[in-house]
């Protein structure tokens, strides 16, 4: 359909035929009205499936962690994008994610003795006012054949030719703990760079501690109703980069 048939339409709140509202003579700032209102429209409409296509790929990931996919969980980075799970380090690029999920978590696919157990909740998405930059939080309890635990996810996305790919993958732990002792005792306090293969490209971004210490992740979004941004966590609770435990 014509463009400018459409809005004459629209402005002339006609239901008859075409043809109808091609005799009518709205002014062109009325017709410029209506094309930002449709423009404003479409930008919403985009904008919501933005969000809602971040969150699918941030779900996907948790699915392909479950079952060791691992050739598909690589092809949701983009090709320069970067890797930080707990404090093993950054790795960088499509090839290295790759290579630290099959190394550093086994061998592709599900087998005897293995599970990896990646539940995600409370995802909460955002897109930058250029379109092409996400970010998303949410929270993931691991339960897997070494333990189980607690991560924070504050990860930025890229749309590149309409897709959208991870373009940092950051996720500190909070907590990390064996099964027959549970979260109060014995619990890991991080991991680091050195603990297992493979070695990560660059050291960790943020040195800190887990339960029963804490490390505050700072929100990339602000707050829904007063627009104001979180402040960073105070040195008097411990440092800017981690806390620590209130135990003896």
């Amino acid at each position: 359909m014509n463009t400018r048939l459409l809005l004459l339409c629209l402005v002339a709140g006609l239901a008859g035929p075409l043809s109808a509202a091609a005799d009518q003579s709205p002014s062109d700032a009325a017709l410029q009205i209506v094309e930002q209102q449709l423009n404003g429209i479409g930008n919403r409409l985009t904008r919501l499936q933005d969000l809602t296509d971040i969150e699918i790929v941030q779900h996907a990931y948790g699915y392909f962690v479950d079952k060791a996919q691992w050739h598909a969980l690589s092809d949701l980075f983009a090709a320069d994008a970067t890797l930080e799970i707990g404090g093993k380090g950054v790795f960088l690029g499509h090839d290295r994610v790759f290579e630290y999920m099959q190394t550093g978590m086994g061998p592709i696919g599900p087998h005897d003795g293995s599970l990896i157990d990646h539940q995600q909740f409370q995802c909460l998405p955002s897109v930058d006012l250029d379109g092409v930059t996400g970010h998303i939080r949410c929270i993931a309890f691991v339960m897997s054949s070494g333990g189980w635990g607690h991560v924070y996810y504050e990860n930025v996305y890229t749309k590149e030719n309409g897709i959208w790919k991870f373009k940092k993958l950051h996720g500190p732990f909070n907590m990390y703990a064996g099964y027959k002792a549970g979260w109060l005792d014995h619990t890991v306090v991080n991991t680091f760079p050195e603990k297992f293969p493979p070695w990560p490209d660059l050291p960790p971004t943020v040195m800190y501690l887990t339960y029963p210490n804490y490390y505050a992740e700072p929100f990339h979004y602000p707050n829904p109703v007063t627009a104001k941004i979180a402040p960073p966590p105070s040195p008097r609770a411990g440092g800017l980069a981690f806390g620590t435990s209130a135990a003896p």
